[in-house]
């Protein structure tokens, strides 16, 4: 927790990037996972070196359940399923007990009822602030809060596993962790710090009290409910429908409107390429990528760019199941087999669906690394980096990357794209993707299609807008247009003052 690991440099290399990123008036939010360890962290091999080792009670520790031997199967403290598949408990031999691990083996969870434990994770988090990040994104935090019974959870539908996550998800005492940590951590230190806490199955009612300023518990939340519309029980990919998404992201938008704070966001580690998944990456990969950005950056919220998301980058080509290198795809897979699954329709769903697919290296130019490494990275360049890559597109006036600059120039020049209000338009629309935006006076008309064909835009006051201001678009503006009508991928943000 207080070093950089030698594969990616050293701690004289961070002091650096913080010195010149300061320079350049850029800030670092770090990532910040405690509600597990590595299990190779000194903590964690102190916990497990005996049962009376003063830090044995910094994890959850539990014997096999009454009348299981040991390590026996079924023995477990309880059925809870782990995110990556199987058991959420590891047996560990030295001391004849379980550790609860919601992800992997390797990660057991810490145990926050300790206040020893929370100490240390504020201190270290103090640590860091000391040498000059500002913030941070908070792994899976609303995690930390457990029930401290550990009862089964309802049938996972994988064997006698079961889902856990009422007992885990939002805990009984995550609010006061969190007002603690910003009390004991954030509190009187300088303006501009940002937090932002990664959590699933958070609902709008929960997200307006993790963000409202009055219970300083962090500035916003990353939920996941518009990127599961999309996948079935198994993860699988189901069709999209727009209504859906619109629904879900107007939910969000009107739900923290007067108290909280949105996260806007297609992409990240753990999602494959939005232009791959939601538009369309062959023929339209430039139109639908402009798109996709123009649409979520003109929502109220803070905006995040996912790596290669500027440039329009694609998922991988994969081209067998040993390609994948990602352990909840490859422990999917193993589960998709089990089910009886054709492994031609397994691998099809992986393709589509795959954390790989985010975690391929940038592509800086067209040279054979994408000018990544010159060594061998973790996992293969996409092919296609010698066609889209940033070299290329910052010379290029119509590039994906310089329409992601003219997007983040909006939000900065104009007080309506960060502040104003959000109303949805057109909520039964299949294809069109339309919102307004209104501050003092000053109204945005944002359109977005989320199709292949020529769509009419259905607003009574088409005409009107037609012959306003066009702020920012990704074809070329029509002359004398009745009506709005949208070409395939088309986006359109105009401006009525």
């Amino acid at each position: 927790y207080r070093d950089i690991d030698p594969m990616f440099g050293s701690l004289d290399d961070f002091d650096e990037l913080m010195r010149e990123a300061k320079r350049r008036d850029l800030k670092i939010v770090m990532d910040l996972v405690v509600n597990h360890t590595s299990d190779e962290h000194p903590w964690f091999v102190e916990s497990r070196s005996s049962r009376d080792n003063p830090k044995r009670d910094w994890y959850w520790w539990r014997p096999a359940r009454d009348g299981f031997e040991p390590g026996d199967p079924g023995a477990e403290p309880n059925n809870w399923e782990s995110t990556f598949r199987g058991s959420a408990w590891e047996f560990d031999a030295t001391t004849g007990e379980y550790y609860l691990h919601l992800f992997s083996k390797k990660q057991p969870d810490l145990n926050w009822e300790n206040p020893d434990v929370r100490e240390a994770v504020y201190e270290m988090m103090r640590w860091w602030l000391d040498r000059g990040i500002d913030g941070f994104r908070m792994d899976v935090i609303n995690y930390i809060s457990k029930d401290t019974a550990l009862p089964d959870g309802p049938p996972s539908g994988h064997g006698t596993l079961g889902n856990g996550s009422a007992s885990y998800m939002n805990g009984p005492r995550i609010h006061e962790y969190l007002n603690e940590m910003h009390r004991e951590v954030f509190k009187g230190r300088k303006e501009g710090l940002l937090t932002v806490g990664e959590m699933p199955g958070v609902t709008v009612d929960q997200a307006r009290r993790y963000t409202d300023p009055a219970r300083e518990e962090v500035d916003m939340v990353f939920q996941f409910e518009h990127v599961d519309l999309d996948r079935g029980e198994l993860n699988e990919p189901l069709p999209l429908d727009l209504r859906d998404l619109k629904a879900s992201l107007g939910r969000w938008q009107e739900g923290l409107e007067e108290i909280g704070w949105n996260s806007l966001y297609w992409n990240n580690h753990d999602q494959p390429r939005a232009v791959s998944r939601f538009g369309n990456d062959g023929e339209y990969r430039v139109q639908s990528a402009k798109m996709l950005g123009t649409v979520l950056h003109m929502h109220r919220g803070t905006p995040y760019v996912y790596q290669g998301e500027e440039l329009g980058m694609t998922n991988y080509p994969f081209t067998s199941i040993a390609d994948f290198k990602d352990i909840a795809s490859v422990n999917a897979h193993a589960d998709a087999i089990a089910l009886g699954l054709p492994e031609e329709a397994i691998f099809e769903a992986m393709c589509v669906v795959s954390r790989d697919n985010a975690r391929t290296p940038m592509q800086w130019d067209a040279s054979e690394q994408a000018g990544f490494t010159t060594g061998t990275p973790w996992f293969p360049v996409n092919p296609n980096h010698t066609e889209i890559n940033a070299e290329a597109e910052r010379n290029n006036p119509d590039s994906v990357f310089e329409h992601y600059r003219k997007l983040i120039a909006l939000r900065h020049d104009l007080p309506v794209v960060a502040l104003g209000d959000f109303n949805m338009l057109l909520r039964d629309d299949p294809a069109i993707y339309a919102f307004t935006r209104s501050l003092d006076g000053v109204t945005l008309l944002v359109l977005g299609n989320f199709s292949d064909d020529e769509v009419r835009v259905n607003l009574d006051d088409a005409d009107a807008w037609a012959k306003e201001e066009l702020l920012i678009g990704n074809y070329p503006r029509r002359k004398d247009e009745r009506g709005i009508t949208l070409r395939p991928w088309e986006t359109r943000v105009y401006r009525r003052a």
